[in-house]
């Protein structure tokens, strides 16, 4: 079996063409034989009832620190950065959840409400300023970008002089095996490098934030080791930026390309949270969970998977499922709350026991922003087609490269 990239959706860029090959793959069944851009075969669950039981079923496991990019030429840079919870298996996933949950609770993320709020005046008085002078602006690097890193910043208690050093080691360290092993381990290196001085600092002087909560989180005699802590923090700066942005860029281009829907945003109470769960349903910032491996053979719906095979569920696939969801091509924000058509609703956090924990975040960002750009730009559009839009190359992610946008002429 080789790499057929006519065949595999998360090597697609273009605009549209995740979703159009999982929907032809989705055609053919829930389960699927591949070989990655990664080089590595897989079973590709694309089927929602199929991908829920895959996640919560415990024979399909992460591996630990070992399941993730150069482990065996760098394993020692591995465990610093890979020793947390999406890769943890119970009974390490329930400890570490437990510590982690008691330093990112739902208090702290409602208190950030109001400062995520004057976040998004200024940025959008900056976004302002750039329609004026340009006449066009990447809502990404304008907006989405610099709201979504700042928020997890601040929350950490980090620097903001420190923001666009973070941000590209984490760009590197999140293409994995797409870098080389020389500029994963350079990336690694720096990020390592700044996460232990900080900790030493905040050790030293704690202050009412994130980090030195998780510092000081414990269970008993039970708190987190230094690689846990380094990976925990690696972990949140990268997913709580990556995909909160993403959630706000394709949610807006969702949202512009249907004006009706953008227009209603302005006057509907409620709209916003509807539009963030619809947005994540429809096109997930997230592709897939971190991959698993069976432990044991099983059988995935009515397919035989060996002993040792990894399993990838395409959240992307399984949130346009068609006997989940009635039109799954539609954005449609009146699909109620979660985007539920009956009990339950997308999967784009996962589910089961690594639900993601930042969700809660992630969703009162997506409002606020939402929100407030429709209500300040009532007249915005894409400044260009949809069609010229490309997505960056990831396994993991779904991330538009640039989103460029402007205010529509009277």
């Amino acid at each position: 079996m080789s790499f057929d990239e006519a065949r595999d959706p998360f090597a697609a860029v273009v605009d549209g063409a995740r979703p159009a090959r999982l929907a032809e793959l989705g055609a053919t069944g829930p389960v699927h034989r591949m070989v990655l851009h990664t080089g590595v075969p897989a079973w590709v669950v694309t089927g929602y009832a199929e991908g829920r039981a895959v996640l919560s079923d415990p024979r399909i496991v992460r591996g630990g620190p070992s399941n993730g990019p150069y482990t065996q030429e760098r394993p020692r840079l591995s465990a610093a950065i890979n020793s947390h919870m999406l890769v943890a298996d119970p009974p390490d996933h329930s400890r570490l959840r437990t510590l982690v949950s008691m330093a990112f609770t739902r208090r702290r993320i409602e208190l950030l409400e109001p400062r995520v709020e004057e976040l998004c005046r200024e940025l959008l008085d900056d976004l302002e300023d750039r329609f004026i002078r340009d006449g066009e602006a990447d809502l990404i690097t304008a907006f989405a970008e610099p709201l979504s890193l700042s928020v997890i910043l601040e929350m950490l208690g980090i620097a903001a002089r420190d923001r666009e050093a973070l941000r590209g080691w984490c760009e590197v360290l999140a293409a994995g095996r797409l870098v080389d092993v020389d500029a994963f381990t350079e990336a690694a290196g720096h990020m390592l490098d700044f996460l232990h001085d900080l900790l030493s600092e905040k050790r030293a002087r704690p202050a009412a934030d994130l980090l030195s909560a998780l510092i000081h989180a414990h269970d008993g005699e039970d708190r987190l080791t230094d690689d846990e802590l380094t990976s925990m923090v690696y972990l949140l700066i990268h997913a709580g930026h990556e995909t909160t942005m993403s959630l706000i860029a394709n949610g807006t281009r969702a949202l512009l390309l249907h004006p009706e829907q953008w227009t209603a945003m302005r006057t509907e109470p409620g709209l916003d949270v509807k539009a963030v769960e619809e947005a994540l349903r429809f096109d997930s910032p997230v592709q897939i969970p971190v991959p698993g491996i069976a432990a044991e053979d099983l059988e995935i719906g009515d397919t035989a998977v060996s002993q040792g095979d990894v399993v990838v569920v395409s959240l992307m696939g399984a949130n346009r499922d068609p006997r989940r969801f009635a039109g799954p091509d539609v954005f449609d924000t009146s699909r109620g709350r979660d985007g539920q058509t009956g009990a339950t609703g997308h999967m784009s956090f996962g589910h089961g026991i690594h639900h993601c924990l930042g969700a809660p975040l992630a969703r009162m960002e997506g409002r606020i922003a939402l929100g407030m750009l429709a209500r300040r730009f009532p007249d915005l559009e894409l400044a260009g087609p949809a069609s010229s839009l490309r997505r960056v190359p990831s396994l993991l992610l779904n991330r538009l490269e640039t989103l460029p946008v402007r205010r529509s002429e009277p």
